[in-house]
């Protein structure tokens, strides 16, 4: 496909240029999906930031982005085409107004009379980003059509014929993983697991979707998040709610994470009230002590990076640097 990141450093960096932080296995299975013109099929906890990468590649490309947002009991007239009656039972009554009935059944069944859904859309128009996002959600049977799609970018219309992509779709599916899609649907498919980043990356994330947090509030977040994450909740944090509970925090005017801030924003943080129940009070304190520490223990290793590897002057020492 033209216009295509080169090789997978590209695409990591065509991934931090659109707001996101792929560690190398994420960059290099999306650089393959995007060589290799298959669809990829993100699974993962809610909250990883599985739908953000199909929004970014849209973003970057650049390509129209097409969203089929999945739920149960939806079929092929929510997802890929649904014929237009009103607009047919008006033809055949003007055909019969005129005596011109003898092609009718033929005519209505004509590509103008044919509303074009979210899946017939990413085949037909402009060069797209198609997004089918939480699949999981949908009904098994639904998974069969898809195949079609997925495997030859067409859609088979009985009463039509086979409408075929001009431009194959960016396709990018995504679950949480409620229930297991079929393994026809994987086999079709370039397959990543999107866990919870580690503390560096989740930084990163943070300095570039919350650029106007502190480094310290950043660090001592993202530290508390991290361990929060290790504990038996029924809804851990994702990303999102790491980006929500940092932004909240400095809209709080907080430098540092403190017990009370902590307690009273928790529900940023955590959506479920038994969560926040079993977390606010002690385990927060305990976990505000701990975050705290490791942020400061971490402050060196951190400020190093940031100020990167020392140049030749400072690596040869004062008597070669003269």
């Amino acid at each position: 496909m033209s216009g295509m990141p080169a090789d997978v450093a590209a695409t990591a960096a065509m991934l931090a240029a659109g707001g996101y932080v792929a560690d190398t296995a994420l960059a290099t299975t999306v650089h393959l999906a995007l060589r290799m013109g298959r669809p990829l099929f993100l699974e993962g906890e809610p909250g990883t930031g599985k739908t953000e990468i199909a929004k970014v590649l849209a973003a970057q490309l650049p390509r129209h982005l097409v969203r089929l947002q999945c739920y149960d009991g939806m079929d092929l007239s929510a997802a890929a085409y649904e014929w237009n009656h009103a607009r047919q039972l008006m033809a055949i009554r003007l055909a019969e107004a005129s005596g011109n009935v003898a092609d009718i059944e033929s005519s209505i069944y004509d590509r103008r009379y044919l509303e074009a859904r979210p899946l017939l859309q990413a085949l037909e128009g402009e060069p797209s980003v198609l997004l089918i996002d939480e699949l999981d959600r949908a009904d098994e049977p639904f998974e069969a059509f898809l195949l079609e799609v997925l495997a030859d970018f067409q859609i088979t219309v009985p009463e039509l014929g086979t409408l075929k992509a001009v431009t194959p779709p960016v396709v990018i599916i995504t679950s949480n993983r409620t229930r297991e899609v079929h393994d026809a649907i994987r086999r079709r498919c370039l397959y990543h697991w999107v866990d919870y980043p580690d503390a560096n990356r989740e930084k990163a994330i943070l300095a570039l979707r919350a650029p106007q947090v502190s480094a310290q509030l950043s660090a001592q977040v993202v530290a508390f998040v991290q361990r929060l994450r290790t504990g038996d909740y029924f809804k851990l944090p994702g990303v999102a709610e790491t980006i929500d509970w940092a932004n909240a925090l400095a809209a709080l005017d907080a430098r540092e994470l403190e017990t009370g801030a902590v307690d009273a924003t928790l529900g940023v943080l955590l959506k479920y009230q038994d969560d926040i129940a079993k977390l606010r009070g002690e385990e927060a304190a305990r976990l505000v002590a701990e975050a705290r520490d490791a942020a400061q223990r971490a402050e060196p290793r951190d400020a190093a990076q940031r100020a990167g590897p020392p140049d030749a002057a400072q690596r040869a020492g004062p008597r070669d640097a003269a």
